[in-house]
């Protein structure tokens, strides 16, 4: 059993993602890329590329914040998206982890967020192990939404996996 802790981070309350808030690599999915000028520190004409995520939480209980996106994490979005255009960057899965050796201002290196592609999901076919799986989850919560959590299922493919449990 594994004891939760509180990263000293965690008393400065940030309104943005950092590195206090991902405890392990976690995927999330992009809702928008806004320019905005920071919440916090407020240089005049200064804006920064901020991610919002369709997420609503970091964990459970943990509500989710916007991660300012850095050069590195914008060129990374930038490969993800297919597109240089920050209008491009919604609906992209991405893992985001923490990097103990990221460049900080005024020297050194320390904790930073990163970004990489999210791994590829298994998408639920018709008599694939996936299929025997999702209707034996079904049949167990009534629903599936931790199988989705997990893996792809088209709607069409969900609507025949809903036929099957019916039929049977």
């Amino acid at each position: 059993m594994s004891e939760q802790k509180t990263h000293y981070r965690k008393a400065f309350n940030s309104p943005y993602l950092g590195s206090a808030d991902i405890v392990e690599p976690q995927v999330f999915t992009t809702s928008h890329v806004a320019l905005e000028p920071h919440k916090v520190n407020k240089k005049a004409g200064e804006f920064f590329n901020t991610c919002y995520f369709k997420d609503a939480e970091i964990r459970p209980g943990e509500k989710m914040k916007p991660m300012i996106l850095n050069a590195t994490n914008s060129k990374m979005m930038a490969e993800l998206s297919g597109s240089k255009f920050i209008d491009d960057w919604g609906g992209i899965r991405l893992m985001i982890y923490v990097d103990p050796n990221v460049k900080q201002i005024g020297g050194g290196t320390g904790d930073g967020l990163r970004i990489r592609p999210a791994p590829q999901r298994q998408a639920i076919v018709p008599g694939s192990p996936l299929w025997e799986g999702a209707k034996r989850a079904f049949a167990r919560d009534g629903n599936l939404d931790k199988v989705k959590a997990k893996a792809d299922i088209s709607p069409e493919n969900e609507n025949l996996l809903m036929q099957e449990i019916m039929d049977a």
